[in-house]
């Protein structure tokens, strides 16, 4: 039995790893484990983000949730975050949300939470995916009347842009000029409302989703262009959301790109200043940057690592009870708001940080001093993945390196579990050494794994 659930749903090209076929036997799974487990008739919202494939997966999923008797509500084109949030604002048993992220438009990919808004357990998914592999079609009604139905939901947009309004300290965010990157994804239906209500002198760009251009060189993952959007039209902001808008990154007013670390650093001084950061700690994982741990000790802030993954960082934070963490991505978590990282609110966290603080974005930035990175992206299947896992060769060359960087930096090389790409990730004082470096073991792990 293959592995269908990576660190952020079932992901992969339609029509190849991700089937009309397969999203109904998700569907069917899904309402018949939540229904073994709680409610014998779910009730699950579902969202998607404006890929083309969206509907048509979405038409799947919904045939196979009504086919085991459960109901959907249908959201239609909205941010994850909303259906994290929604699914708990509608007393739903499940939201399931239909997007690939930062992905091309081929992608797509079904991400589901629970009742609560969290993403499922790995015990609960691991169950639809044995149910997936070994389905009993024979399943049937006795009448007509138990099969389930679909609703659209009109409010659910309305409902979100509320909410996120509402997490401002005051409602007015004016005298602020910003432009908006929307990715041509989910943000395009939510973000204008937004930032209206809050008041933002607010331009937006990559806003006209036509089913094929969502992350198609903009958004997050292709923040250059926004930056020269800033300095050239004298903006004080600028964000950046990617396609299902639960990531946000940011350009200054000098047009620098400030990533989710730096961020992080910016919220996290900013709630430690105003005594509401728990245990004066923040989660992030091993991908933040050096200069981020040493933000941290000046300003006396504690830090707890994890794996690379949002919901490991949630993980963290519900355990322990800390308020915020993230990653250098833009996924960042405002847990007295929500479940998941929310692109939208991050940004208008943002705003608020700069009309309260009346400083100007670089001079929040500052707080923290970015280390040299160079990250290098190596394709690979998930064959040529095991084999880099066991490989001894690659591990004692990495450790190499290792040594002879010492304490002036790190290596991390790890697998991507939403990407068929390894990732070779080098920080240090030497730019130029620590390229050279990643080039090198990017290098010896294709020659590895593709031998």
């Amino acid at each position: 039995m293959g592995k269908l659930f990576g660190t952020d749903g079932i992901r992969g090209v339609v029509g190849a790893d991700l089937s009309c076929e397969l999203a109904t036997k998700v569907g069917k799974a899904a309402a018949y484990v939540l229904a073994k487990h709680g409610n014998s008739k779910p009730n699950i919202i579902i969202g998607r983000d404006t890929r083309i494939s969206g509907q048509m997966l979405e038409a799947a999923l919904v045939a196979g949730i009504c086919s085991v008797g459960a109901d959907c509500l249908l959201a239609e084109v909205v941010p994850t975050p909303a259906i994290s949030l929604l699914a708990k604002k509608y007393k739903c048993d499940a939201g399931i949300m239909i997007s690939a992220s930062h992905n091309p438009a081929e992608f797509n990919g079904i991400k589901i939470f629970n009742g609560e808004g969290l993403k499922l357990s790995d015990e609960l998914e691991l169950e639809i995916e044995e149910f997936i592999f070994n389905f009993d079609d024979k399943i049937i009604f006795e009448n007509n009347k138990e099969i389930g139905r679909s609703f659209f939901c009109k409010n659910a947009v309305a409902d979100y842009v509320d909410y996120v309004c509402k997490t401002t300290e005051c409602g007015d965010l004016s005298g602020i000029k910003v432009i908006v990157d929307c990715a041509n994804g989910s943000a395009s239906t939510t973000a204008a409302s937004i930032f209206k209500k809050l008041k933002v002198n607010a331009d937006f760009i990559n806003d006209a989703p036509d089913g094929f251009n969502i992350n198609e060189n903009c958004g997050s993952t292709h923040i250059d262009r926004l930056a020269n959007y800033v300095r050239e039209g004298n903006y004080d902001v600028g964000v950046a959301f990617d396609g299902d808008a639960d990531r946000c990154l940011a350009v200054d007013e000098d047009g620098n790109i400030i990533d989710g670390d730096q961020l992080i650093a910016i919220f996290a001084k900013h709630m430690k200043n105003n005594n509401c950061l728990a245990g004066d700690t923040v989660v992030v994982t091993v991908m933040s940057n050096l200069g981020f741990f040493h933000f941290a000790k000046e300003n006396n802030i504690n830090l707890e690592v994890t794996k690379v993954g949002d919901r490991y960082v949630l993980e963290k934070m519900l355990t322990n009870g800390h308020k915020i963490g993230g990653e250098q991505s833009g996924h960042i978590i405002f847990k007295d708001f929500a479940n998941t990282g929310d692109g939208q609110l991050t940004a208008v966290q943002l705003l608020n940080c700069i009309k309260n603080s009346g400083k100007s974005f670089s001079e929040l930035a500052s707080v923290m001093n970015k280390f040299p990175q160079v990250l290098v992206n190596v394709k690979a299947n998930s064959e040529q993945k095991e084999i880099y896992l066991n490989s001894s060769e690659i591990e004692e060359y990495i450790q190499k390196k290792k040594q002879l960087l010492g304490e002036d930096g790190r290596i991390l090389v790890r697998c991507s579990g939403t990407e068929p790409i390894i990732r070779v990730m080098i920080e240090g004082k030497n730019k130029n050494l620590i390229k050279e470096m990643s080039n090198e073991i990017a290098e010896k792990i294709v020659e590895v794994v593709c031998a």
